[in-house]
């Protein structure tokens, strides 16, 4: 399966560069790459050919989804979104608020996929191949969809709107706020 960069090395690179939107790209990176593994877990469960690699792989994608995905569209919600709303700009706004909409279609997609994808990690057979199957299928659509519209549309136009201070604030902010979430899920 493919090597992929971590949610920490996202953030290192946001802090180097004192750019936010480095880490976000770079999130944009990763989801996609794991919505690839997602659809390939797909077609080794409907295969049978679920192993040790398989699991683990399935493993990653579940808690890449459960946190570092949230914690990105909370980047977004709290960084990218605000300014642009406020704007006077109909179709920016129009564009903000789909996004806004698609975290939550998002979110919710993933809670029907979760647990057959940590049924599989666990080596437990009782996911449903037909939900994974669909549900796969529509989660990876909307994501595709979502991440199109803020690369060619939406961070344009928050980066063009953003001091550079300002997206370096971003940057340090992020990185902070990731570092407290993995040590307080790491104490849990």
């Amino acid at each position: 399966m493919n090597a992929m960069p971590t949610a920490a090395a996202a953030s290192l690179h946001a802090t180097a560069t004192g750019d936010g939107f480095a880490a976000l790209d770079a999130c944009h990176q990763q989801t996609l790459m794991l919505l690839d593994e997602l659809s390939d877990l797909v077609a080794r469960v409907e295969q049978g050919n679920i192993d040790a690699a398989t699991r683990e792989r399935a493993g990653v994608i579940a808690k890449f989804f459960s946190t570092t995905a949230r914690e990105h569209h909370e980047d977004e919600e709290r960084h990218v979104f605000p300014p642009l709303v406020a704007t006077a700009n109909p179709e920016v706004i129009q564009a903000v608020l789909r996004l806004q909409q698609d975290h939550g279609w998002l979110e919710e997609d993933w809670f029907e996929l979760a647990p057959h994808v940590q049924a599989v990690a666990g080596g437990y057979n009782w996911y449903d191949i037909d939900m994974l199957r669909e549900g796969v299928a529509v989660f990876s659509a909307l994501y595709h969809d979502h991440i199109e519209l803020e690369e060619s549309f939406i961070y344009p136009e928050a980066q063009a709107r953003m001091p550079v201070g300002e997206r370096r604030e971003m940057g340090r902010e992020m990185a902070a706020r990731h570092r407290a979430e993995r040590a307080a899920r790491r104490t849990r």
